[in-house]
Protein backbone atom coordinates (compact mmCIF):
# COMPACT_ATOMS: atom_id res chain seq x y z
CA UNK A 1 0.00 0.00 0.00
CA UNK A 2 1.38 3.37 -0.99
CA UNK A 3 -0.31 5.22 1.86
CA UNK A 4 -2.55 8.28 1.66
CA UNK A 5 -1.42 11.90 1.39
CA UNK A 6 -4.25 12.90 3.73
CA UNK A 7 -5.98 11.70 6.89
CA UNK A 8 -9.33 9.93 6.63
CA UNK A 9 -11.21 13.06 7.72
CA UNK A 10 -9.29 15.55 5.57
CA UNK A 11 -11.66 15.31 2.60
CA UNK A 12 -14.74 16.22 4.65
CA UNK A 13 -17.39 17.29 3.85
CA UNK A 14 -16.93 16.20 0.23
CA UNK A 15 -15.83 12.63 0.96
CA UNK A 16 -16.60 11.38 4.44
CA UNK A 17 -14.08 9.85 6.83
CA UNK A 18 -15.98 6.59 7.36
CA UNK A 19 -16.13 5.91 3.63
CA UNK A 20 -12.45 6.78 3.13
CA UNK A 21 -11.35 4.53 5.99
CA UNK A 22 -13.49 1.57 4.90
CA UNK A 23 -12.61 2.05 1.25
CA UNK A 24 -8.87 2.23 1.87
CA UNK A 25 -8.32 -0.16 4.77
CA UNK A 26 -10.84 -2.82 3.77
CA UNK A 27 -11.61 -2.76 0.03
CA UNK A 28 -8.25 -1.55 -1.31
CA UNK A 29 -6.19 -3.60 1.13
CA UNK A 30 -8.30 -6.63 0.30
CA UNK A 31 -7.42 -6.37 -3.39
CA UNK A 32 -3.72 -6.12 -2.56
CA UNK A 33 -3.77 -9.13 -0.24
CA UNK A 34 -5.60 -11.30 -2.77
CA UNK A 35 -3.27 -10.15 -5.56
CA UNK A 36 -0.22 -11.14 -3.50
CA UNK A 37 -1.73 -14.58 -2.91
CA UNK A 38 -2.45 -15.06 -6.60
CA UNK A 39 1.05 -14.15 -7.82
CA UNK A 40 3.00 -15.85 -5.04
CA UNK A 41 5.52 -18.27 -6.52
CA UNK A 42 4.91 -17.13 -10.11
CA UNK A 43 6.98 -14.98 -12.48
CA UNK A 44 4.50 -12.15 -11.86
CA UNK A 45 6.07 -11.62 -8.42
CA UNK A 46 9.00 -9.84 -10.08
CA UNK A 47 6.87 -7.60 -12.30
CA UNK A 48 5.51 -4.11 -11.66
CA UNK A 49 1.76 -3.71 -11.36
CA UNK A 50 1.71 -2.03 -14.79
CA UNK A 51 3.57 -4.98 -16.32
CA UNK A 52 1.09 -7.38 -14.73
CA UNK A 53 -1.90 -5.43 -16.03
CA UNK A 54 -0.65 -5.14 -19.61
CA UNK A 55 0.17 -8.87 -19.79
CA UNK A 56 -3.18 -10.21 -18.56
CA UNK A 57 -5.57 -12.04 -20.84
CA UNK A 58 -9.33 -11.72 -20.48
CA UNK A 59 -9.73 -15.21 -18.98
CA UNK A 60 -7.72 -14.45 -15.83
CA UNK A 61 -10.72 -13.07 -13.95
CA UNK A 62 -9.28 -13.26 -10.42
CA UNK A 63 -6.06 -11.54 -11.47
CA UNK A 64 -7.96 -8.91 -13.43
CA UNK A 65 -10.19 -8.12 -10.46
CA UNK A 66 -7.43 -7.93 -7.86
CA UNK A 67 -4.58 -6.43 -9.88
CA UNK A 68 -7.05 -3.95 -11.32
CA UNK A 69 -8.55 -3.23 -7.92
CA UNK A 70 -5.12 -2.53 -6.48
CA UNK A 71 -3.94 -0.28 -9.33
CA UNK A 72 -7.24 1.55 -9.84
CA UNK A 73 -7.44 2.52 -6.19
CA UNK A 74 -3.81 3.63 -6.10
CA UNK A 75 -4.60 6.18 -8.80
CA UNK A 76 -7.90 7.20 -7.22
CA UNK A 77 -6.16 8.12 -3.94
CA UNK A 78 -3.16 9.67 -5.69
CA UNK A 79 -5.11 12.42 -7.40
CA UNK A 80 -7.23 13.41 -4.38
CA UNK A 81 -6.14 16.28 -2.14
CA UNK A 82 -7.15 17.91 1.12
CA UNK A 83 -6.83 21.29 -0.60
CA UNK A 84 -10.30 22.27 -1.80
CA UNK A 85 -11.28 23.25 -5.33
CA UNK A 86 -7.94 23.51 -7.05
CA UNK A 87 -8.23 24.29 -10.75
CA UNK A 88 -6.31 22.81 -13.67
CA UNK A 89 -3.15 24.68 -14.63
CA UNK A 90 -0.22 24.00 -16.92
CA UNK A 91 -0.23 21.12 -19.38
CA UNK A 92 -3.48 19.50 -18.23
CA UNK A 93 -5.32 22.81 -18.57
CA UNK A 94 -3.95 23.23 -22.11
CA UNK A 95 -4.95 19.69 -23.11
CA UNK A 96 -8.44 19.97 -21.60
CA UNK A 97 -9.11 23.22 -23.45
CA UNK A 98 -7.73 21.77 -26.69
CA UNK A 99 -9.58 18.44 -26.56
CA UNK A 100 -12.84 19.38 -24.80
CA UNK A 101 -13.20 23.10 -25.49
CA UNK A 102 -13.28 24.15 -21.84
CA UNK A 103 -12.94 22.80 -18.32
CA UNK A 104 -16.71 23.00 -17.82
CA UNK A 105 -17.30 20.99 -20.99
CA UNK A 106 -14.83 18.38 -19.76
CA UNK A 107 -16.54 18.17 -16.35
CA UNK A 108 -19.92 17.76 -18.01
CA UNK A 109 -18.70 14.89 -20.20
CA UNK A 110 -16.83 13.21 -17.34
CA UNK A 111 -19.87 13.46 -15.06
CA UNK A 112 -22.19 12.05 -17.74
CA UNK A 113 -19.83 9.09 -18.16
CA UNK A 114 -20.02 8.47 -14.41
CA UNK A 115 -23.80 8.68 -14.30
CA UNK A 116 -24.00 6.29 -17.24
CA UNK A 117 -21.93 3.58 -15.52
CA UNK A 118 -24.35 0.74 -14.94
CA UNK A 119 -23.42 -1.39 -11.96
CA UNK A 120 -19.82 -1.24 -10.76
CA UNK A 121 -17.03 0.40 -12.71
CA UNK A 122 -14.73 3.38 -13.25
CA UNK A 123 -14.48 6.54 -15.31
CA UNK A 124 -11.03 7.46 -16.62
CA UNK A 125 -9.25 10.38 -18.19
CA UNK A 126 -6.49 8.86 -20.30
CA UNK A 127 -3.73 10.09 -22.56
CA UNK A 128 -3.87 8.19 -25.85
CA UNK A 129 -0.93 7.14 -28.00
CA UNK A 130 -1.63 10.22 -30.13
CA UNK A 131 -1.25 12.44 -27.03
CA UNK A 132 -4.96 13.25 -26.93
CA UNK A 133 -7.13 13.26 -23.83
CA UNK A 134 -10.04 10.84 -23.81
CA UNK A 135 -12.76 9.95 -21.30
CA UNK A 136 -13.48 6.26 -21.08
CA UNK A 137 -15.17 3.81 -18.73
CA UNK A 138 -14.46 0.26 -17.61
CA UNK A 139 -16.53 -2.35 -15.80
CA UNK A 140 -15.69 -3.90 -12.45
CA UNK A 141 -11.92 -3.47 -11.81
CA UNK A 142 -10.83 -3.35 -15.45
CA UNK A 143 -8.70 -0.42 -16.61
CA UNK A 144 -7.38 1.11 -19.85
CA UNK A 145 -3.95 -0.52 -19.48
CA UNK A 146 -5.41 -3.98 -20.09
CA UNK A 147 -4.77 -5.21 -23.62
CA UNK A 148 -8.30 -6.54 -24.14
CA UNK A 149 -9.97 -3.20 -23.35
CA UNK A 150 -11.42 -1.48 -26.43
CA UNK A 151 -10.48 2.01 -25.23
CA UNK A 152 -6.86 2.06 -24.13
CA UNK A 153 -4.57 4.79 -22.88
CA UNK A 154 -2.35 5.95 -20.04
CA UNK A 155 -4.51 6.74 -16.98
CA UNK A 156 -4.22 10.31 -15.68
CA UNK A 157 -7.12 10.27 -13.22
CA UNK A 158 -10.18 8.20 -12.41
CA UNK A 159 -13.29 8.06 -10.28
CA UNK A 160 -14.54 4.95 -8.52
CA UNK A 161 -18.21 4.36 -9.36
CA UNK A 162 -18.59 1.28 -7.18
CA UNK A 163 -21.23 1.87 -4.50
CA UNK A 164 -18.68 1.39 -1.72
CA UNK A 165 -17.02 4.64 -2.85
CA UNK A 166 -20.02 6.86 -2.15
CA UNK A 167 -23.09 5.07 -0.75
CA UNK A 168 -22.62 5.78 2.96
CA UNK A 169 -22.77 9.53 2.34
CA UNK A 170 -24.58 9.97 -0.96
CA UNK A 171 -26.83 6.90 -1.12
CA UNK A 172 -28.00 6.72 -4.75
CA UNK A 173 -27.10 10.35 -5.51
CA UNK A 174 -24.17 9.73 -7.84
CA UNK A 175 -24.44 13.24 -9.25
CA UNK A 176 -23.49 14.94 -5.96
CA UNK A 177 -20.69 12.42 -5.39
CA UNK A 178 -19.12 13.26 -8.74
CA UNK A 179 -19.50 17.02 -8.18
CA UNK A 180 -17.77 16.76 -4.81
CA UNK A 181 -15.03 14.52 -6.19
CA UNK A 182 -14.12 17.34 -8.58
CA UNK A 183 -13.63 19.66 -5.61
CA UNK A 184 -10.80 17.44 -4.35
CA UNK A 185 -8.75 16.73 -7.46
CA UNK A 186 -5.04 17.56 -7.27
CA UNK A 187 -4.33 18.80 -10.80
CA UNK A 188 -0.63 19.06 -9.99
CA UNK A 189 -0.63 15.27 -9.62
CA UNK A 190 -2.38 14.92 -12.96
CA UNK A 191 0.32 17.11 -14.54
CA UNK A 192 2.96 14.95 -12.85
CA UNK A 193 1.46 11.86 -14.48
CA UNK A 194 1.59 13.57 -17.89
CA UNK A 195 5.30 14.26 -17.29
CA UNK A 196 5.88 10.63 -16.28
CA UNK A 197 4.33 9.45 -19.53
CA UNK A 198 6.35 11.94 -21.56
CA UNK A 199 9.71 10.84 -20.12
Amino acid sequence: MKGLSFNYSDLEPNLDAQTIETHYSKHHLGYLEKLNELIKGTDLEEKSIEEILTSLDSEKKALINNAGGYYNHNLYWEVLTKEKEKTPTGKIAELINRDFGSFEAFKTQFKKAGLDVFGSGWVWLVLTENQNLKITTTVNQNNPLMSFETEKGYPLMNIDMWEHAYYLKYKNNKSDYIDNYFKRIDWDKVNYRIELKSN
